[in-house]
């Protein structure tokens, strides 16, 4: 009994874990969303747009303000994707309170590292690419493209 209860439990949770790709776009999207907190992209493009577009006397807090909420609105949502991936509806909910792809402000858009692994030319040591995006405001790139 215990090998069957075994053999059902392994084969339900193959079944669960491999060829579903609605809860795999669920997930990554959760995972992306959650990681809001650490990158903090929404509150870094509100207070760009803000100081942009709004006056001056006022951009910089109603952007901090609405880009904090935002980033904790976006980072909810992942959390809560992540614990219900396994649930059906896999489509993003809140589309019209945060945007399904995670923002970054207009100024800077994050590339690809630039290792031998990305780079066009590794062999004669040229390349271009970011030195550093997995680091929060990092804007390092190597010939500035």
């Amino acid at each position: 009994m215990r090998k069957i209860f075994f053999l059902f439990t392994a084969a339900l949770v193959a079944a669960g874990v491999t060829g579903c790709s609605g809860p795999e776009h669920k997930l990554s999207r959760g995972l992306d969303n959650t990681m809001e907190l650490v990158r903090w992209g929404d509150m870094r493009r509100s207070i760009e747009q803000n100081a942009v577009f709004s006056a001056p006397n006022v951009s910089y807090s109603y952007g901090v303000i609405h880009g904090f909420d935002q980033s904790l609105c976006r980072a909810g949502l992942g959390i809560f994707e992540v614990a219900t991936f396994s649930i059906p509806s896999y489509s993003p909910i809140c589309t019209n309170k945060v945007p399904i792809v995670p923002e970054y402000p207009a100024s800077y858009r994050p590339g690809l590292i630039s290792d031998s692994t990305f780079d066009t030319c590794n062999y004669s040591g040229y390349g271009g690419g970011d030195i550093a995006p997995f680091v929060p405001g990092s804007r390092f790139t190597v010939f500035g493209n």
